[in-house]
Formats: structure tokens, C-alpha cells, sequence
């Protein structure tokens, strides 16, 4: 059998095994609450690596390959923050008290959760359209990872690629809603897993270790082998910190605590979490590899689909293929997911105050995820190079607008209604102005948007008047408490 049908058979095999667990998915997804949230009911295992396939995409699959032959090894503090940070913690700090609050307050969404937390509309309707809008930037980016790894792997067209994957996500999605995008997830956190461990052991074979790379990297540049090497300090912390702390306020990771079916079974999602997240470190460590096997790539965003081809055979180079294909399928489904709701439930429902009944929800739901998905079709068909670029300032807007009002949401009873708001508007303002000024100082415009949205969110809080008790005792939970000890007086 020759390669490229090799290719066509693990491919079609694949795609086929996703657009079935979307049609039994759409039989459980009956009301606008299984579209969304797959009616809390979600276990850890599904709940822990559908995040893990989530959060790592393609865009860190092939984006990350990229930064690794761009700068070499230093890029592998990057994977391990990821890890740290964007899975381990997170986790721990948010998952409960998210799981806990959001089901308090009745909410599915991130913007509705914060207009309800805070007793603010206007955050509901602003994070809506940041969400809306730049969530669109990130599906480019996903897209385009997806589309260069046909390009190089099968010599299909970028926008071929583009296309192919594009239309299957879509399909599953708009039939099958969450329960799709966690159990399509799933699977394709496995996928991934796979495909990564045998890339790396090939490319470690093909350059002859660990340490042969690194003295090789370092003729070429001994910036490559360095800390921070090439990168340069503000350039690797600023990026480190929007990949990994940036999670914290991306909603499409959030909406997993809000889904999982009860807050007993986080330990064990937080160790699933950790494990399946530590793949993060690979596809750096294989771009680093690929800079002493193939110099001179006319894109650093093709080192990780060349060294595939050039050390895989074509059954393994298939299973990689669609480690990254599953890889950005699974984000951009949950990214679909998280914006239908951000304009059907929020903007449309909250923002505008139209009442839409269960099964309006889920009919424009549908409708919303599907446009919302050719319209970052169309963008991804001609994209700017570097798909951890396009990730970057699209993370860097989203979480320095939603990061502190959510942290503070949770654990700071004092802030206030204008503190969060002025922390939004704050962080976002500051985020886009900064990346329009060329990043100064090398910083990313994610740290000083973080900057901003916490010193506003603690003095605007401390300036203006508390939320009512009984509303903040209902977010705590504290009536509930009193109740059942009466009761068991």
C-alpha cells in the first residue's frame, strides 16, 4: 500500500469514528442545557482529557514546534509552566469553588456567570463580544496548524486541508453539541498522546540523543541551548505566562469545571490533568530537533510536519497526522461551543434581553456554532505566519479581560460590581493598546492587560459599594449551610 493511501485510510478511519460519537451525542443533547454544559453529567477521565486535548492543539502541537526551532531548548519551560500552571493548578485552585458557585447561581457560561456574580449586565454583553470576536482568531490559528501539517505530510493544499478538517468539526459540533466536544475530546487526547510519544522517540533516534542535539544546536547558536537562550527573558516569561496562567481566564477550559458532574471526582481529574498535560514538553523539544536536521525551513511552523515525514514511516507519519488533526479538532470544537453560547445565550439572551426558549437555544445554537465555524474558515485560507503568535494575542485579550473578575468572583467577597467591570474594560483596553505600540520592552500585551486588570479590580472594589449580604451568601453558599443546620435542629 502506498503512503499517501496509508494516509487516506487511518485519516478516513478517524474521521468516521468522530462523526459517530456526534450522532450518538445529538440522541443525549435535547434541551439547550445538554447543548451546552452536557448536563453537568460529565465524569473526570472524559472531563480531565478533553481539557488536556483542549487546551493543547494544534496550535501547540505545530505553534510549539515552531517556537522550538525558532529558539531552541529554552522553549521547554514553556511545556513544563504549561503543565504547572495551566493544568495542575488551575485545577486545584478553580475547579471546585467554580463547579460549586456556577451551579448556585444557575450559570452555564462564562459571561453569564460573570453578570450574575457580580449583578452586572454590562459584563455579560462586553465579554460576550471579546469573546465572540477573538475566540475567532484563535480558531485561525488552530486551522492554519491543521491545514500546514496536510500541506507538508499529504501535499494536499493548505486550504484543502484547511477545508477537510474545518467541515467535519463543524458537522459534529452542530449535531452533538458538548457531549460531542468532551467525547470527541477524549478520544483525541489519546490520539495526541500517541502521536507525540512516537514522533519524539523517532527524532531523538534520527539526531543520535538528547545530547548530540543540544551540541549541535549550540554550533549553530549556542542561544539555542541556553536559558533564556535566543528568546531573551521578557519574550519567554511574557509568552510562558499567556499560554499557561492565561488558561485561567479562556472559556472554553472553564466550562469543563462547570460540566463535570461533581466536584468529589476533581482529585482524581487533577492528576488525569497532569499527566495527559505533560505531552506539552514534546512537540518544543522535536521543533529544537528538526532545527539540526532541516535549517533553513522556509516557515518555523513547518519543522514539526517536515521532521514527521522525514522520520516516520507513512503509517507512523498517518497516526501523527491525526494526532494533529485531532489535536486542533478538539479545540476548535470546544471553541465553537463557547462562542455559539457567548452570542446565543448571552448577547442575544442576556445582552439584548430576548427570551428564548429551550428549544430556540438549541436550534440558534446550532445555527451560531456553524457560521461561526465558516466564518474562521474563511479567515484561516490566507493567515499571517506563526500560529503561536495568533494563539498568543488572542489568549493575551480574552484572560486579561475574564482572568481577575474570575479569580476575585471566587474568592474575594469585596469586589464589587464597578471593580469587576473596570478591571474588564481595563485589562482589555491595555492588552490591545499595548500590542498596537509593538510591545514594548519586549513584553507581550497579556502582563501589562494582567497588570492593570488587578490593580483596578482591588482599588475600584475597595472605592465602591459592597454587593448586597444576601446575594454574596447565596454565592458562598452560607443560606444553604444554615438551612440544613436548622433543619437538623
Amino acid at each position: 500500500m502506498s503512503g499517501t493511501w496509508v494516509y487516506v485510510l487511518v485519516l478516513s478511519v478517524y474521521m468516521l469514528a468522530l462523526l459517530v460519537v456526534g450522532i450518538v451525542a445529538t440522541r443525549r443533547t435535547k434541551t439547550a442545557d445538554d447543548y451546552h454544559l452536557g448536563g453537568r453529567s460529565v465524569g473526570a477521565w472524559v472531563t480531565a482529557l478533553s481539557y488536556v486535548a483542549a487546551y493543547f492543539s494544534s496550535v501547540v502541537i505545530i505553534g510549539g514546534g515552531g517556537f522550538g526551532y525558532r529558539f531552541g531548548m529554552s522553549t521547554l519551560w514553556i511545556g513544563a509552566i504549561n503543565v504547572l500552571v495551566g493544568c495542575t493548578l488551575v485545577w486545584i485552585v478553580l475547579g471546585r469553588r467554580m463547579r460549586q458557585v456556577t451551579e448556585r447561581l444557575g450559570t452555564m457560561t462564562v459571561p453569564g456567570f460573570l453578570a450574575e456574580r457580580f449583578r452586572a449586565p454590562e459584563a455579560r454583553v462586553l465579554v460576550s463580544i471579546v469573546v465572540a470576536l477573538f475566540l475567532v482568531i484563535y480558531n485561525v490559528s488552530i486551522l492554519k496548524g491543521m491545514g500546514n501539517a496536510f500541506e507538508v505530510l499529504m501535499g494536499i493544499p493548505y486550504a484543502g486541508g484547511v477545508l477537510l478538517s474545518g467541515a467535519i468539526i463543524i458537522l459534529y459540533v452542530a449535531l452533538g453539541g458538548y457531549l460531542a466536544v468532551v467525547w470527541t475530546g477524549f478520544l483525541q487526547a489519546w490520539v495526541m498522546g500517541a502521536a507525540l510519544i512516537l514522533l519524539t522517540v523517532a527524532a531523538l533516534k534520527a539526531v543520535g540523543g538528547l545530547t548530540a542535539a543540544n551540541v549541535a544546536l549550540a554550533q549553530i547558536d549556542p542561544g539555542l541551548v541556553g536559558t533564556p537562550g535566543a528568546w531573551g527573558w521578557a519574550g519567554l516569561i511574557s509568552y510562558a505566562m499567556i499560554v499557561s496562567f492565561g488558561v485561567w481566564g479562556m472559556p472554553q477550559m472553564m466550562v469543563r469545571f462547570y460540566s463535570i458532574k461533581s466536584v468529589s471526582v476533581l482529585r482524581v481529574g487533577t492528576i488525569l490533568a497532569t499527566l495527559g498535560g505533560s505531552m506539552a514538553v514534546l512537540p518544543y523539544l522535536d521543533g529544537a530537533i528538526a532545527r539540526v536536521l532541516y535549517p533553513g525551513l522556509p516557515t518555523p511552523d513547518h519543522a514539526i510536519p517536515v521532521l514527521a515525514k522525514a522520520v516516520l514511516s507513512p503509517w507512523g507519519g498517518a497516526v501523527f497526522l491525526a494526532g494533529v488533526i485531532a489535536a486542533g479538532m478538539s479545540t476548535f470544537s470546544a471553541v465553537l461551543i463557547i462562542t455559539s453560547s457567548a452570542v446565543v445565550r448571552d448577547f442575544v439572551g442576556g445582552g439584548l434581553g430576548r427570551k428564548l426558549d429551550s428549544r430556540t437555544d438549541l436550534r440558534w445554537s446550532r445555527v451560531v456554532s456553524a457560521i461561526v465555524g465558516i466564518v474562521s474558515l474563511g479567515i484561516a485560507l490566507k493567515p499571517p505566519d506563526l500560529v503561536l503568535v495568533l494563539t498568543a494575542f488572542s489568549w493575551a485579550v480574552i484572560a486579561s479581560t475574564c482572568l481577575w473578575p474570575t479569580l476575585f468572583g471566587l474568592y474575594w467577597r469585596r469586589t464589587t460590581r464597578w471593580g469587576a467591570v473596570a478591571s474588564m474594560a481595563g485589562g482589555l483596553a491595555t492588552a490591545l493598546l499595548w500590542i498596537a505600540l509593538g510591545s514594548p520592552f519586549g513584553l507581550h500585551g497579556f502582563i501589562p492587560g494582567l497588570g492593570v486588570g488587578l490593580v483596578t479590580i482591588v482599588v475600584v472594589s475597595l472605592l465602591t459599594e459592597r454587593l448586597p449580604e444576601d446575594h454574596l451568601d447565596r454565592v458562598w453558599g452560607i443560606a444553604r449551610r444554615v438551612e440544613s443546620h436548622s433543619e437538623g435542629a
